[in-house]
């Protein structure tokens, strides 16, 4: 239970699992990543789930990143990715964004905050949907300056299309966006990942780590490092202060594409965290 609370209740949403060489997320036992066309032979694919956060406020409804979207295969194709992370959702069916929120009755100009933990493929894919006047979108101003400077059609998993013009509101550093949700600055995997904490009235505090750790093996401790990352003694610096806010707080750590973990969380329309 945490104390004073703003009366918020979180929904967890499927938004489209992408298969990979777990290797890619983390650097343990020596592996070769593989692509798509040699995931048997030898090493074998596992899950890598991605989620969006829609959190009921009495403030507004916040929305935490956007997952993959439905036109994966070819979005991706120029960059190599939709090899190494294929989406298993058939892209007509169920699982991604949209659907997630449409189960909830939902559509994006419902949503009042659209925070990015990053600006990655498989995060801001779908970010150009809430680019409807009414939506704020927020992003970290050092994500968003690394990111601009990104000529071209893309550099690794930044796409250029998914994020450039839109009206983007910054933040820099810890900052509360409404009373009891927060988002804590993490770099290290991107130049301004950020995660989102979460102080629930009924459950206590939830801490989304996007990006900032990938799975329940890299967090540790010791921490484990990964393929993709921007710089490794910043991921390292900001995997110990989620540690430390977690250990502060209680906080039960939800992982960026952890599929086992995934197995347990409770996704809408009919799960909830109070």
């Amino acid at each position: 239970m945490t104390g004073n609370a703003p009366d918020m209740t979180l929904h967890v949403l499927s938004t489209g699992v992408m298969e990979t060489d777990l290797t890619w997320l983390l650097l343990k036992g020596g592996r070769t990543i593989r692509d798509r066309h040699h995931k048997d032979d030898p090493v074998v694919w596992g899950d890598c789930p991605t989620h969006a956060v829609l959190i009921e406020h009495p403030e507004g409804r916040v929305l935490w990143d956007t997952g993959v979207p439905r036109d994966w295969e070819q979005r991706w194709a120029p960059t190599g990715f939709h090899d190494f992370f294929p989406v298993k959702e058939p892209v007509d069916g169920p699982g991604y964004l949209d659907s997630s929120l449409a189960s909830l009755e939902l559509r994006p100009e419902d949503i009042d905050i659209l925070v990015l933990s990053h600006l990655h493929f498989d995060h801001a894919a779908n970010a150009r949907d809430f680019d409807n006047g009414r939506t704020r979108i927020v992003v970290n101003d050092k994500e968003l300056e690394g990111a601009s400077t990104i000529e071209g059609y893309s550099a690794g998993a930044h796409i250029v299309s998914d994020y450039r013009g839109l009206p983007f509101e910054t933040v820099s550093g810890d900052v509360e966006i409404l009373p009891g949700i927060s988002v804590i600055e993490t770099p290290g995997h991107t130049w301004g990942t950020m995660s989102l904490k979460v102080d629930l009235p009924e459950e206590g505090t939830k801490i989304f780590t996007s990006d900032a750790v990938y799975l329940s093996d890299s967090w540790g401790p010791p921490a484990v490092g990964a393929a993709i990352v921007w710089d490794n003694l910043r991921w390292l610096e900001s995997v110990e202060k989620l540690r430390g806010i977690a250990e502060r707080t209680g906080a039960e750590v939800i992982f960026g594409h952890d599929g086992e973990q995934a197995k347990q969380l409770r996704y809408a329309p009919d799960g909830v965290y109070r």
